[in-house]
Parts: C-alpha cells; structure tokens; sequence
C-alpha cells in the first residue's frame, strides 16, 4: 500500500499539479495539507473519478486537511483532541482495511512564527495535545501512522542552510524538542529509518530561487507506531514535483507499507 503526505498549498491553485501527480504516481491513500478550502466547495468529483474516496475538513481561506483514498475509510474523526476550543482545521484520522486494518492520522501542524509569540505558543501547546494523542495512539497498538507537514526541521542535515532558521519557529530548539518528545515514545521516522545522509528536502520556498539552488529544508514526515514500521518497504520524496508548472513549495513524501 502506498500512502503519500502532500501539502498542496491551496487545492483550487494547485489541482492541475495533484492530478497530474495522482495520475502519475498511483497512490492508493494521500493525506493533504493547506487545501485552504470549506468542505463544500472542496472539488471532490476530480478524485472520485479516479477512484478515490474523499473526506475533508476544511476552512476557509486556511489550513485544511483531507484525505483522498482508493479503500472505503471508516471510522472518520476531525480535530486533535485535547481543545474544544481550537477552530483551525489541521487534523483528520480514518482506518483503511488492506491485508490488516490501518490507523491514518493527517496533520498540518502550526508554523509558529513569529517567535516569541502567541503563535508560536499556540504550536508546542498543540505538539503537546499531539505527544497525547501519540501516547494514546501507541497504547492502542493498532498499525498506525502521523503523516504531514509537521513544520519542523528535525536535524541540521535537514536543511541546505541550517544557519538561515536558527530563530525561525521551525528551527527553534523546543520545537525540535517537542518533536523528539513525540519519536521518543516509540514510533519510526519513515524517511531516515530509508534514507540518511543531508541533501534531501520537501519544502522549497518560492522567494530567492530556493528551488534552482536546492535551498530546501525537509518537514514533511511520516511517524510510524511499531506495528507500521514492522511492514515499512520503502519512504522517499518525489522532489522532482516541485520543478514542475505551478507547484506547490511542497512535495509529495511517501511511504511503502506491506499491507
């Protein structure tokens, strides 16, 4: 089963860019971030058409998540947990059933910035309802997995200039903090558990000519409980994406899983 993260930047700007990707790369659950979209006007029928079934949770103007996939989704929750009052759409869960049933957790975690700020406070007290979930999510032992854009670069080789975000909220030592607090509890970070090395990045800013000059930070992530990570084959970053007409500043990362 392939399942991809993918923040598209605004679905009515990018939907050209998604299908040309979904026809490509074939696969059979997405998990969308920044579709900038209410529920109503989300362009549903273009992924049905190609055998997706839709659930959204939308905003408008902001955030937004989805979840496209080729298997029935059950079980359909919105928003993080821990917060009645939190209105911002950044969070979807579903399960898919393949050879074994799959917990999908889609997530647009806050940017943070400007630091300090009640923006970024806004970001580690959601990390923090995250680390719960998280816990929560571990003590179930389900297969399952956080995948999206987490706004967070976890290592110096996760981005060409590290110097650059030293005091950016995505850089910022309790953020990557609050990061590893949640990896520490026993899940898999997809991507280095099959790559290692610097050079590989998800986001590419439009300003400066980041994209010509590779000056790109990776914070598109996929955490995996045990159980996921028994089955993982295979998680890489389709960076060629971004080189393509009207892309959106991210791409698509993907996980191989042996369901």
């Amino acid at each position: 089963m392939k399942i991809a993260t993918f923040n598209i930047n605004g679905i009515k700007a990018r939907t050209e860019a998604l299908l040309r990707w979904l026809d490509d790369a074939q696969p059979d659950v997405v998990l969308l971030q920044e579709i900038k979209s209410v529920d109503e006007t989300f362009p549903r029928e273009l992924f049905e058409e190609r055998g997706y079934n839709v659930e959204t949770h939308g905003q408008k103007s902001f955030n937004g998540v989805a979840i496209l996939s080729k298997l029935p989704l059950e079980d359909v929750a919105r928003g993080l947990p821990g917060d009645e009052s939190d209105e911002q759409a950044r969070w979807i869960e579903a399960t898919v059933v393949g050879k074994k049933a799959l917990r999908l957790c889609g997530l647009y975690l806050p940017n943070g910035n400007p630091v300090p700020g009640p923006k970024f406070d806004y970001k580690l007290a959601w990390m923090e309802r995250l680390h719960r979930r998280a816990k929560d999510l571990l003590a179930s032992e389900e297969v399952a997995l956080m995948a999206g854009d987490y706004n967070v670069i976890p290592q110096a080789e996760d981005a060409k200039r590290p110097e650059a975000w030293r005091e950016d909220a995505l850089f910022r030592p309790e953020s990557r903090a609050a990061f590893r607090k949640i990896v520490n509890l026993g899940f898999t970070e997809a991507f280095r558990a099959c790559v290692q090395g610097p050079g590989h990045y998800s986001f590419w800013d439009y300003q400066g000519g980041a994209w010509n000059k590779n000056d790109g930070i990776r914070i598109d992530h996929f955490l995996l409980t045990p159980q996921a990570a028994d089955l993982l084959l295979d998680c890489q970053i389709d960076a060629e994406v971004r080189g393509q007409e009207k892309p959106s500043d991210h791409v698509p990362v993907w996980v191989e899983l042996d369901l």
